[in-house]
């Protein structure tokens, strides 16, 4: 693929101190941010402001937490095709995933992968979700305290550039078995999901970790997953907390060394055996 996720691009930087101020030019690596036409049937679904990788990964996982199909053997001939001015991702649906593929239409440009932009109804924006359960996975405090620190060392891009966010699926342990990174957050989460789909790993086995606020989209996603743990680095929404509990996730927001924040189905988080002596 031509378009590459990094541009080198030159700048000045200003220094301002108390003994006088000064410049200098430099060259910062920046994400790059193109947009990503999803089509299916040959009708363009959604049009996003991404960065350009893992881009089979985003359009399987878009494909999934939009309800455009159940499993990826019902997607058919895959293909990247650049252009002047972005790339489209082509695939087609098999069978009878049409009907669901127009019940989820969607006509948009959303400025770095917002989640609900163009979504022609209200209830598509609220619509049901179903419900997720996973009886026997259970976190430690441990686990989820240190989620934010363990999905750092999952960030390439975001080190070279400062300016990305991350997605990742932690176990139980804490350990983060595989991560993606784009300018959007929804963007860095629908890759997730597409890669663990063609991983083979089950979304009910664990927890997914992101770099963001836990917004209703956000949690919408998790549930077609059928992930049942939600963490983040920052705040949750109200209402994404009360579609969480009716959908049966656990919410654990503003996860620091020192503790986080719990919501929602409490009783998949439990003291360590450490702490509990």
């Amino acid at each position: 693929m031509a378009v590459q996720p990094t541009q080198s691009m030159p700048g000045t930087l200003i220094q301002v101190g108390a003994h006088g101020d000064a410049q200098r030019e430099i060259t910062r690596l920046l994400p790059e941010e193109t947009p990503v036409a999803l089509v299916f049937n040959g009708i363009t679904q959604a049009v996003m402001m991404c960065t350009p990788s893992d881009l089979e990964d985003f359009a399987k996982g878009f494909a999934l937490t939009e309800g455009f199909i159940e499993r990826l053997d019902q997607l058919n001939q895959f293909a990247l095709v650049e252009h002047p001015h972005g790339i489209e991702v082509q695939f087609w649906l098999s069978g009878g995933r049409a009907s669901a593929l127009e019940a989820r239409r969607r006509q948009m440009a959303g400025p770095l992968g917002c989640g609900l932009c163009g979504i022609e109804s209200i209830e598509e924006a609220v619509r049901p979700l179903p419900k997720v359960s996973a009886d026997d996975l259970v976190f430690a405090y441990r686990d989820i305290a240190l989620a934010s620190d363990a999905l750092r060392a999952h960030q390439p891009l975001h080190d070279k550039t400062r300016a990305v966010h991350v997605a990742g699926f932690m176990r139980p342990g804490g350990e983060i078995v595989l991560a993606r990174e784009d300018v959007g957050r929804h963007n860095a989460l629908d890759k997730l999901i597409g890669a663990m789909a063609q991983a083979g790993i089950e979304a009910c086995e664990g927890a997914l970790v992101i770099s963001s606020r836990i917004s209703v989209d956000m949690v919408q996603k998790c549930a077609m997953a059928q992930c049942p743990v939600l963490v983040a680095i920052s705040a949750p929404t109200a209402h994404a907390v009360r579609l969480a509990d009716k959908a049966g996730i656990t919410i654990a927001a503003f996860t620091r060394p020192h503790g986080f924040d719990l919501y929602s189905h409490a009783e998949r988080v439990q003291m360590d055996v450490s702490d509990a002596g």
